[in-house]
C-alpha cells in the first residue's frame, strides 16, 4: 500500500514563504514556517491524498492497520518528518531524552537530524557549546541572555547533514531551509529567543530549569555521515544518518530504482528535487519536488522512475 500525504502547516513567527513558492505548498497561512509532511502527532496530523483512504488522517489509518508500520514498530508510528523555512533565526532550544520526557512530560523525547536543502551565503546554525563550562556559569548566562556567546556557530551550505541527539543545544539560523527527521515528539525547551515578542506583544516563554536538567554542556563532536554510497547508471544512494530512532538515505534517481518489500519497516519518500512516478501493482502515483509518499511495510516491490532527489526514511 502506498499513498501520497498532504501536510499540515505551522505559522511560527520566524518563518517565510519559500515552502509555498519553491515547494508548492498550497497552505493558506502566513508565514509558512513548517510543513509537517509525515505526522501522526496530535499537534498536526498528515492527511492522505488520493486512493481508498483519501481524506483520512495517517494516524487513523495506521491505527486501523498497525501492520503498515512494520514489525520494528509494534508500539506505533515513531517519526515526524518536516520541511522548515527559517526566514529568521529559530529560538535556541534543547530536547529531552525519552526517560526524562516520559517521566515529566508523559511523552517521547526528541532526537533529530537536518538535511540542508538550501542556505543563504554566510548562513549558520547553532550546534552545542564552544567548550566545557561550569553549570553555574551556564545557569547565569541563561538568566542574563549571554548564553548566545557560549554557543558554537557553524557555517551551513546546501547538502550538509546535522545529527542532533537529545540534550544538544541547537538552533537553525536565518536563511536556511531544511528537511527534518525526528522522533514523534513536539517537546521543546526554549532557552533564548533574541528578546522577540509574539503577535500579541508578549515574550515567548523560556524553559530554563528543565533545559538545565537535560542539556549536554560539553561540546558536541562534528557529525560526519557514513561513507556509504552505492551508484549505478540508474541511481546513486547514500546513507545520511543511521541511529536508534531512524535511518535516512539520499537517493539520486537518474532513471529507475526498485524499493524492495520489507515487513520490518514503512518507508517515507520525500522529494527534494525533480519529479517522477512511483508504482506498486496497479497503484501509480506521480510525485514532484515537495511531495511526500508513504510506503507501508506490507507493500510489494515499488518501482521509482524519473529524475529526482529523494530522502528515504525508515525505522
Amino acid at each position: 500500500m502506498i499513498f501520497k500525504l498532504q501536510p499540515i502547516g505551522k505559522d511560527y513567527i520566524w518563518g517565510g514563504e519559500r515552502l509555498k513558492k519553491e515547494y508548492g505548498k498550497n497552505i493558506n497561512i502566513s508565514p509558512l514556517a513548517e510543513t509537517w509532511e509525515c505526522s501522526v502527532h496530535p499537534d498536526g496530523e498528515s492527511i492522505i491524498s488520493g486512493g481508498e483512504f483519501s481524506g483520512r488522517t495517517l494516524a487513523s489509518v495506521l491505527s486501523e492497520f498497525p501492520e503498515y508500520c512494520g514489525t520494528n514498530n509494534k508500539d506505533g508510528f515513531p517519526l515526524l518528518v518536516k520541511l522548515i523555512d527559517a526566514e529568521d533565526n529559530l529560538s535556541v532550544q534543547v530536547h529531552p531524552d525519552d526517560d526524562y520526557a516520559q517521566k515529566y512530560e508523559n511523552q517521547k523525547g526528541k532526537t533529530e537530524m537536518w538535511y540542508v536543502l538550501d542556505a543563504d551565503e554566510n548562513a549558520s546554525l547553532i550546534y552545542g557549546f564552544k567548550k566545557n563550562y561550569p553549570k553555574d556559569e551556564i545557569r547565569n548566562a541563561l538568566k542574563d541572555g549571554s548564553i548566545i556567546n557560549k554557543l558554537n556557530k557553524i557555517p551551513v551550505k546546501k547538502g550538509d547533514v546535522f545529527f542532533i541527539p537529545s540534550g544538544t543545544v541547537h538552533a537553525i539560523g536565518k536563511g536556511i531551509l531544511v528537511a527534518e527527521i525526528q522522533q514523534n515528539s513536539n517537546l521543546t525547551y526554549r532557552i533564548y529567543d533574541y528578546e522577540r515578542k509574539d503577535r500579541d506583544g508578549n515574550f515567548r516563554p523560556l524553559h530554563i530549569e528543565k533545559a538545565l536538567d537535560v542539556m549536554n554542556i560539553s561540546p558536541v563532536p562534528e557529525y560526519t555521515p557514513e561513507k556509504n554510497l552505492s551508484e549505478n547508471a540508474n541511481c546513486s544512494i547514500e546513507t545520511l544518518c543511521n541511529c536508534d530512532y531512524f535511518r535516512a538515505e539520499k537517493l539520486n534517481l537518474k532513471n529507475k530504482f526498485l524499493i524492495p518489500a520489507d515487513i520490518k519497516s514503512f518507508k517515507i519518500l520525500l522529494c527534494t528535487e525533480g519529479n517522477g512516478i512511483i508504482s506498486e501493482k496497479n497503484n501509480i502515483i506521480n510525485f514532484k519536488k515537495g511531495d511526500c509518499v508513504f510506503i507501508s511495510a506490507c507493500s510489494d516491490i515499488a518501482e521509482l522512475s524519473g529524475k529526482a532527489e529523494l530522502l528515504i526514511i525508515m525505522h
